[in-house]
């Protein structure tokens, strides 16, 4: 913005300048040679009355000047000085006007250069007057005018650029160390602060009021994960006993009522999903305070996947068939430094998520990332289902905590959670990798996770136990 607003300015005055220097000059050109064609053309008039031959007379009123040349039209004849300018050369305009009684001038280019014609009528001796001046030198001195205001424009927006940079950069540069603590804060890292500036008193406020905001950013976090975590703590207690009696019961449902064994039955799926509530709330808070405990392992994905599919359909009971397992050739002889537990526990929700959601996972594929090949680079573990398919508003926040859009009300969606997709993507981030959902081939809902191979480096925050494992 210096820089354009320099660059108007000196366009501006430039040309306002050029122009207003341009015009003076050229008037006080073309009053001066008007004032001495008009005392030529009387010395002309004076001499003719005298009796001396026209020519005598023109090459008299020419004598010692070399600016310009002079032309004479009388009785129907031209005469000019030796090296004149041809009457051809004279606009036909001036001509008429001259020969008309009118003095006049105008100005025209010449084999490309600006001259100045001037005639006057001397009716006395019956003859019209013309001289022809060049203007050669009044255009080199606008040409250089002109070239000086460009040269002076270039400058000053050169120098406009330079001092906004100058002015910017120093405005925004506390800003700069604002933006990176935002930045640092809003992708996880609550301990980040601002130092006050040192030169920048203006600025003392502003950074002790967004310490102390992060500051009880950071106090209500923890409060709040600490809340869940006892909230979790404290109900595995009597859930534990609840599932005792439950046991106990179950062991006699022969000898209840129908009515009773269907009471038994509904109050026994609710207490395992409260128990599934209350494990999930734990492994969020786990994660949250920093505390998850994770172990990785080399593996062959392919494999993982496998057993992670067959464990899930075994453990889920899942009324929806179990999906088939398609492993890409090219995954060649990669391998995966994984937590099988979480592994097996992301493929368990995606298949969970799939059967209540999606009518069932369809397919798994396993295959190396498409921007990389060979051992030792991403991996991706894709699973469709055979759903009507995520809206592409919904794509990115069916991994936010309890988040359940419009599937709330599709059949079967109370048996959830809400916390299973968040987990699926706490886990990924555990391994250094990413998820996401899209559409899949033919329709239905399509949930990717890409982790790093066994060359890739896995997620710096727990490089320590993947050291110690």
């Amino acid at each position: 913005m210096f820089a354009l607003g320099a660059l108007v300015l000196s366009v501006t005055m430039g040309a306002i300048s050029y122009f207003t220097t341009r015009h003076i000059l050229v008037s006080g050109q073309e009053n001066a040679e008007i004032h001495s064609a008009s005392k030529n053309a009387t010395f002309v008039q004076q001499e003719i009355r005298d009796g001396y031959h026209t020519v005598t007379v023109l090459t008299a009123a020419d004598y010692g000047n070399t600016r310009s040349s002079s032309l004479l039209y009388r009785r129907g004849n031209w005469y000019e000085r030796q090296f004149s300018v041809p009457p051809s050369a004279l606009p036909k305009s001036l001509r008429t006007m001259v020969h008309d009684g009118t003095p006049a001038s105008l100005t025209y280019t010449r084999n490309g250069k600006p001259v100045i014609a001037v005639g006057i009528p001397i009716p006395a001796v019956h003859a019209d007057y013309y001289e022809v001046f060049a203007l050669t030198a009044l255009s080199k001195t606008l040409g250089v005018l002109a070239l000086a205001l460009v040269g002076a424009g270039v400058a000053t927006t050169v120098l406009g650029a330079a001092l906004g940079r100058w002015a910017s950069g120093r405005s925004l540069r506390p800003l700069t160390g604002v933006s990176r603590a935002a930045v640092a804060i809003a992708s996880g890292e609550l301990d980040t602060r601002l130092i006050a500036g040192r030169g920048d008193p203006d600025l003392a406020a502003l950074t002790s009021s967004f310490n102390e905001m992060v500051d009880q950013l950071q106090e209500r976090i923890e409060h709040e994960t600490r809340f869940a975590s006892d909230v979790s703590h404290e109900l595995r207690s009597p859930l534990t006993t609840l599932a005792a009696s439950l046991a106990v019961l179950e062991a006699h449902s022969a000898d209840l009522t129908d009515a009773s064994r269907r009471a038994l039955e509904l109050l026994s799926g609710d207490l395992r999903r409260f128990q599934r509530l209350v494990a999930d709330l734990l492994e969020i808070s786990r994660s949250d305070a920093g505390t998850a405990d994770v172990s990785f392992e080399e593996v062959d994905p392919a494999e993982l996947v496998r057993q992670a599919v067959a464990a899930a359909q075994r453990s889920l009971a899942l009324e929806t068939p179990a999906p088939r397992v398609e492993v890409d050739p090219a995954l060649g002889g990669t391998r995966l430094l994984v937590d099988k537990r979480r592994f097996e526990r992301v493929i368990a929700n995606l298949l969970e998520n799939a059967a209540h959601y999606g009518g069932g996972a369809t397919v798994v594929r396993v295959g190396p990332a498409p921007h990389t090949n060979g051992a030792g680079h991403h991996v991706r573990v894709s699973v469709d289902d055979a759903g009507p398919g995520l809206p592409a508003t919904e794509r990115g926040r069916v991994f936010e905590r309890f988040y359940r859009g419009h599937a709330a009300n599709m059949r079967g969606a109370g048996t959830g959670t809400g916390l299973g997709l968040a987990l699926v993507a706490e886990h990924v981030r555990l391994h250094g990798g990413k998820v996401w959902a899209e559409e899949a081939d033919g329709g239905g809902a399509r949930f990717t996770i890409e982790l790093p191979g066994e060359q890739a480096e896995v997620d710096e925050e727990h490089a320590d136990e993947v050291r110690a494992t």
